[in-house]
């Protein structure tokens, strides 16, 4: 089949024809395609700079890039451990490799016990390999108050029953 029969032949040697037409005017005007890739202007330390990276630069220097990625985490917290997990559950503190998280039931506070490994994992996906080394859950803070209205103070021992 010749380059008249075959239409993809046809298009390609048509395209270099005017590749070559749109040449041959630009060298009449002057206008010749660039030989070595166009350079970066060199910025001058006094020029702006984008934001993202002025942010990164502050962080860096002032050593704060752990504590704005785990501030980082504890924002997207639901997005991280999922949406049930975090209805009733929140982080509340990160000192030396430990999370501390805050459970609203005796019963969620296991389960985030028995999900330890795996959070601590997912946590140092986030963070970086070795960031996160353990979990510590705590309950409710406020547990249930006794019943009753009356409530006896002092100590209790041998001598306050019937003698």
């Amino acid at each position: 089949m010749s380059a008249e029969e075959n239409p993809t032949a046809r298009g390609a040697a048509l395209a270099r024809e005017k590749l070559a037409q749109a040449k041959a005017d630009a060298a009449k005007r002057g206008q010749l395609p660039r030989r070595e890739p166009r350079r970066k202007a060199q910025r001058d330390a006094g020029d702006p700079q984008l934001f993202g990276k002025a942010i990164m630069d502050l962080l860096a220097t002032r050593g704060w890039e752990r504590s704005a990625a785990v501030g980082g985490v504890f924002g997207r917290w639901p997005e991280i451990v999922g949406p049930d997990l975090a209805a009733h559950t929140k982080p509340e503190a990160f000192e030396d490799g430990e999370v501390v998280i805050a459970a609203d039931s005796t019963a969620w506070a296991t389960q985030v016990r028995l999900l330890a490994r795996t959070l601590i994992r997912r946590l140092n996906e986030e963070l970086g390999e070795g960031t996160v080394k353990k979990v510590k859950v705590r309950g409710p803070q406020n547990a249930p108050r006794p019943m009753g209205g009356l409530r006896v103070t002092g100590s209790r021992g041998p001598g306050d029953t019937y003698g």
